[in-house]
C-alpha cells in the first residue's frame, strides 16, 4: 500500500470512530431524555397532537396509534415483528413516528424509488419538524441512479453506441452536472431508466475504479454512503438492501450492522425480490459492456483480440438461436444447440478472463479480466445442474475468491433455471426455491430490530406463508383492518353466469359483463387482467365497443405515471393493465370508482419458475396448491382489491369476474382475506349504484 493510501486509511479510521462517538453521545442524551418522559404515542398521534396541529390533512387513527405504540415496543426490544396494516391505516407514519423518538439508528426500506424519495424529501422532514426531533436523514441508492463523472467525461459516440439524437440530452446532463449536488439522476426527469445514455453515464459494481479513479473526490456514490453512514436514519429500497445482502457489495456492506433496526414496508414484495437476488443471474447487456469496455482500454487489441472477437461470435451465435420475441422458458425446454452454444459462450467468456490474467495487465484489464471470469462462473453455474458445477469448478479456476463463493452457494441449492428473451438480448437466471436460511442468517448476525409492513402480509389471520418464505417462524404479529368504512364505501359485485377462465370464451364473456358496467359508472375504472394476452384482447374489443366520451388507457401506450395522470384529470378515463396496476397505485377521489378483475391472480403454471415450483414442493410432498399458489393468489387479490377505496370519501363497486370465487370451496377463503364489504351477484343492483355514482361524480 502506498504511503498516501495508508495517511487516507488512518484519517477514513479515525473521522469513523470521531462519528461514532457523536452518535453514542447523541444515543445517550435522548435517552436521559427519554427516561424522564412517557412516549405517549396516542397523545402524539392524536387530535390534539402536534401532528394534528402542524401537518394539514392530518386525520388521527386509533388503528395507526396502536401500530405505532407495537412499533415502539418492538424497535426497544429488539424484536422481529410482522405487521399487516389495512389502507388507510396511515403506516408511513406509524413507523417513522417511533423510529424518529427511539434514538436509534434505523434503516428503512421501501418496496420502490418513488416511496424512498417521498419518505426522503417529504414525510421526514414534515414530521421532524412537528415532532421538534430533528434528524441526520440519509437517501441511499443503487449505483444506476448515481451520475459517474468518470463516465460522463469519457462518453463519446466513437463506439457508435449512442444515436446523434443523444447529444442534446448530453448537454443537458453536462449542464446539470456542474450544479447538482447530489448526482441523483431522479432531478433529470427527462432521462428515462431504458434510455440507452444512462448505462453510458452509470457504473456499475464491476467497471468501478474506486480509489483508484481521478473523480473520488467528487464522487456522487462515495457521497451518499459517507452520508448514510453518519445518518440517524438511512432510507434505502429493497433491491439495495438485498443487493447489499446477497453481494455485500463493497462501501455498502459496513452500513446494515451498523443500525440498530431495520424498517420495511411494501415488506410483501420481498420473498421474490429475495429469490432473484440470492440466485445467479447473467444477460447479454452484461457482456456487451464487457465487450465495449475491454474496447475502450488501452492495449486490449495486442492482448485478447482473438478470445475477444471470440466471445463475440459466441454471443452473436446465441442471439440468432434465441432471437428477440418475448419468451421465458425453462432450461429444459432449451433445444439441444441452445444449450451448446450457451457451454461455448461460457467457454469464450472464461478464455477471455484467462488470457487477460496471464498477460499481467495494468489495473484497467485486470478488472475486465475479473468480470470476464465471475461472469463465466455465473454462466457456468446457471447453465450447469448443481452437481456438475462442483465437479468441475476446480478443475476450470471459477467458483472461487468472494465472488465466486457466494454464486457457488447460490448455485448448490435446488432452484429454477429460466431463460428471458426480449428486443434488447437475453437474461439466464437460477433462482433458488428456498431462500428462508439465507434470509435468516442476517437477521441473527446482529441483535436489531426487524418491522416488516404492509397491506398485504396475512391469509385471513395467518401470517404462516409469508413467514416462511423469509426463514420468520416464530416472529411477532399484528394485523389491523382498515378504518375505511367498506360497507357503506363499497360493493363486491360477483357476475354469475360465466364460464370457467379455462373456457376459450372466457375473455368474451368478461367484457360482455364488464361493457354495461362501464357505460353505467360514465368510465372512472381500472380493468384489471392476470395476463398480458388478456389484456391485448380486451384492448381491441374495447376500442371497437367503447362510447367515444369514455377514452381508453391500456398499459403499455405510455409510461405508467403518464397513463395515471391522464386517468385522475379525465374522471371517465377506463384504463386496462396487468401486474403493474395491480399494487402500488393510489387514485383517490371520484376518478376511480369501478374495478373490475378479469379472474383470481394464480400465478400462470406455464411460467417455467412457477411450474418448477411446483415439481419441486410436490417431489418434497408437499401440497403445492395449498403451500404456494392459493396464498400467493389470495396476497395478490388482496392488492388489487386494494387500488378502490383510497381515503375516506372514496366509493365504488369491485367486479371480479372468476366464477370460482362462488363455485369453489377455496373462494371461502379469498372472499375472508377482502375488507367486509357487502357482496351481491344481482347486476341490477350494481348498475344503479354504478349510475348513482357517476351522476354524484357529474355534478363535483
Amino acid at each position: 500500500m502506498k504511503p498516501s493510501q495508508e495517511k487516507n486509511g488512518a484519517r477514513y479510521e479515525l473521522s469513523r470512530l470521531y462519528r461514532w462517538a457523536l452518535r453514542f453521545t447523541d444515543f445517550c442524551s435522548f435517552q436521559i431524555i427519554r427516561l424522564g418522559i412517557t412516549l405517549n404515542l396516542e397523545a402524539i398521534l392524536g387530535a390534539a397532537g402536534p401532528l394534528t396541529r402542524a401537518l394539514e390533512g392530518f386525520t388521527p387513527r386509533p388503528a395507526q396509534q396502536q401500530m405505532a405504540a407495537r412499533i415502539d415496543a418492538a424497535l426497544r426490544a429488539r424484536e422481529v415483528l410482522l405487521v399487516e396494516a389495512g389502507t388507510g391505516t396511515g403506516k408511513t407514519y406509524a413507523y417513522l413516528v417511533p423510529a424518529l423518538l427511539s434514538g436509534l439508528r434505523v434503516l428503512i426500506s421501501t418496496g420502490t424509488r418513488t416511496l424512498q424519495d417521498q419518505l426522503f424529501h417529504r414525510d421526514l422532514p414534515l414530521l421532524a419538524g412537528a415532532l421538534g426531533r430533528p434528524a441526520r436523514v440519509a437517501l441511499l441508492k443503487g449505483r444506476s441512479n448515481y451520475l459517474c463523472r468518470a463516465r460522463l467525461a469519457d462518453i463519446g459516440r466513437q463506439d457508435e453506441l449512442l444515436p446523434v439524437s443523444a447529444d442534446v440530452l448530453l448537454g443537458r446532463i453536462r449542464d446539470w452536472s456542474q450544479a447538482t449536488r447530489s448526482g441523483d439522476l431522479a432531478e433529470l426527469p427527462e432521462l428515462s431508466d431504458t434510455d440507452p445514455v444512462r448505462l453510458r453515464i452509470t457504473s456499475t459494481r464491476e467497471n468501478c475504479s474506486g480509489t483508484r479513479c481521478s473523480e473520488i473526490g467528487r464522487c456522487h456514490v462515495f457521497e451518499a454512503r459517507r452520508d448514510a453512514m453518519d445518518a440517524d436514519i438511512v432510507v434505502v429500497n429493497h433491491h439495495l438492501l438485498l443487493a447489499d445482502m446477497a453481494l455485500k457489495e463493497e462501501g455498502f456492506g459496513d452500513l446494515l450492522p451498523s443500525v440498530d433496526a431495520v424498517v420495511l414496508d411494501e415488506a410483501h414484495q420481498l420473498p421474490d425480490l429475495a429469490s432473484e437476488f440470492f440466485g445467479v443471474s447473467v444477460s447479454s447487456r452484461q457482456l456487451e459492456l464487457l465487450l465495449t469496455d475491454l474496447k475502450r482500454e488501452p492495449g486490449s487489441a495486442e492482448l485478447a483480440s482473438a478470445p475477444a472477437s471470440n466471445l463475440e461470435r459466441s454471443l452473436a451465435a446465441v442471439h440468432a438461436l434465441l432471437g428477440r420475441a418475448d419468451r421465458h422458458l425453462g432450461f429444459s425446454e432449451l433445444r439441444a444447440e441452445v444449450h451448446a452454444a450457451l457451454r461455448t459462450l461460457q467457454r469464450a467468456c472464461r478464455e477471455l478472463g484467462a488470457t487477460l490474467e496471464a498477460s499481467c495487465p495494468p489495473p484497467g484489464l485486470q478488472t475486465i479480466a475479473t468480470r470476464a471470469r465471475t461472469l463465466a462462473a455465473a454462466l457456468r453455474q446457471v447453465i450447469s445442474p448443481p452437481e456438475d458445477v462442483h465437479a468441475d469448478s476446480d478443475s476450470d479456476g471459477e467458483g472461487v475468491g468472494e465472488a465466486g463463493g457466494e454464486k457457488a452457494a447460490a448455485a448448490s441449492v435446488a432452484g429454477a433455471r429460466t431463460l428471458s428473451t426480449h428486443a434488447r438480448g437475453f437474461v439466464l437466471r437460477l433462482l433458488p426455491y428456498e431462500i428462508a436460511s439465507r434470509f435468516q442468517a442476517q437477521l441473527v448476525q446482529g441483535r436489531n430490530a426487524w418491522i416488516f409492513t404492509s397491506a398485504t402480509l396475512a391469509v385471513g389471520d395467518d401470517f404462516s406463508h409469508f413467514a416462511s418464505r423469509l426463514g420468520l417462524t416464530g416472529a411477532a404479529a399484528l394485523r389491523l383492518d382498515s378504518p375505511f368504512d367498506y360497507s357503506r364505501q363499497a360493493l363486491l359485485y360477483l357476475p354469475q353466469g360465466l364460464p370457467p377462465p379455462s373456457d376459450p370464451g372466457f375473455s368474451d364473456a368478461v367484457i360482455q359483463v364488464a361493457l354495461p358496467l362501464l357505460e353505467s359508472a360514465g368510465g372512472g375504472a381500472f380493468v384489471l387482467f392476470t395476463s398480458h394476452r388478456a389484456l391485448r384482447h380486451a384492448a381491441q374489443r374495447l376500442t371497437e365497443a367503447l362510447p367515444a366520451e369514455l377514452p381508453l388507457l391500456v398499459q403499455g401506450s405510455a409510461p405508467r405515471e403518464l397513463l395515471l395522470r391522464r386517468f385522475r384529470a379525465s374522471g371517465r378515463a377506463v384504463l386496462l393493465g396487468t401486474a403493474s396496476f395491480w399494487e402500488g397505485v393510489d387514485v383517490q377521489g371520484p376518478a376511480l370508482r369501478l374495478v373490475i378483475i378479469d379472474k383470481l391472480p394464480f400465478a400462470s403454471p406455464e411460467d417455467p419458475v412457477v411450474r418448477a415450483r411446483i415439481e419441486y414442493l410436490k417431489t418434497r410432498g408437499g401440497n403445492a396448491f395449498r403451500d404456494y399458489q392459493l396464498p400467493e393468489a389470495v396476497l395478490a387479490l388482496k392488492q388489487g382489491v386494494g387500488r378502490l377505496i383510497r381515503s375516506e370519501q372514496d366509493r365504488g363497486v369491485v367486479v371480479i369476474c372468476d366464477p370460482r370465487m362462488s363455485e369453489r370451496a377455496y373462494g371461502r377463503i379469498f372472499r375472508a382475506s377482502l375488507p367486509p364489504m357487502p357482496t351481491t351477484q344481482a347486476s341490477a343492483v350494481v348498475l344503479q349504484r354504478l349510475r348513482e355514482l357517476s351522476c354524484e361524480t357529474a355534478g363535483t
